[in-house]
């Protein structure tokens, strides 16, 4: 979301600043909208009675609040805390802190290449162009460097400083599954059958594949990648090698672990 829209739309979801606190309500600035006002009526705040305004909010504090009227005539807008679901003010708080630290990084870039404005407008232009958003670009960028910008006209030294800049501030998502397999074999080689059977299972170019010993005959697999869907189809695979791996003569057996997240935005 940009500062550069005029208004908000009915039912959007916001971030706001508290300005002011009355009696009747509390005045905010819309941060995504150039600090525009808005207000919170008293009857907006809880489903219930609201005995003290100033124990729900204090001056200069951030709510996530939903716009309920926007006269664009007049440039007043009603909001509502109470409209407001968890699921909503999670999401919300994300995106806000995402754009914060994306427009940071623009900051950055700006200064170390000594770019005017104009050139500022037109790089974040691309960037946003091509990947919907500033922080998805950043993430890509301190993912895969350079290459991740290849598809852009940048100008020279724009790319390495992006990159250079995103893998400072951000640290890309990454997500880690596992299982417990237990994998035994009756065969004379059985022991060497094993060893070979997750030797191969480990070799997956789409992620990082780890099999630990966790004590005969049980064995622990971690699967990490960029992705999670990505995550979950590796780690299938390599279930799949093991019990083809085991064979007719072999025990196999699996029980899935807790699933990790690693790094990304708060």
């Amino acid at each position: 979301m940009s500062a550069e829209r005029e208004m908000p739309e009915s039912g959007e979801v916001v971030v706001c600043t508290v300005r002011e606190i009355t009696s009747h309500g509390i005045y905010v600035n819309l941060d995504q909208y150039g600090g525009m006002n808005g207000f919170l009526h008293v009857s907006e705040i809880s489903t219930g009675w609201v005995r003290n305004i100033e124990r729900v909010a204090k001056v200069s504090q951030k709510l996530v609040l939903k716009v309920i009227r926007a006269n664009r005539a007049r440039h007043e807008i009603d909001l509502s805390l109470r409209q407001v679901t968890n699921e909503e003010r999670r999401a919300k708080v994300i995106e806000w802190k995402r754009e914060e630290r994306a427009l940071a990084i623009v900051g950055a870039i700006r200064k170390k290449l000594n770019l005017d404005e104009a050139r500022t407008a037109a790089l974040r232009g691309s960037l946003e162009g091509e990947f919907g958003t500033l922080y998805e670009a950043f993430e890509q960028a301190a993912r895969r460097g350079e290459k991740g910008l290849a598809q852009l006209e940048l100008q020279e030294g724009e790319a390495g400083a992006i990159a250079e800049i995103a893998r400072e501030k951000i640290i890309p998502p990454s997500y880690e599954v596992g299982a417990l397999v237990e994998i035994s074999s009756k065969s004379p080689n059985g022991i060497e059958q094993v060893k070979r059977t997750l030797l191969a299972a480990a070799n997956s170019p789409s992620a990082e594949v780890q099999i630990s010993y966790a004590g005969a005959p049980k064995y622990r697999v971690r699967v990490t990648a960029d992705d999670y869907k990505q995550a979950e189809k590796v780690l299938d695979g390599v279930l799949q090698k093991i019990k083809d791996g085991a064979g007719k003569h072999g025990v196999f057996s699996f029980k899935r672990e807790i699933s990790k997240k690693h790094g990304g935005a708060a």
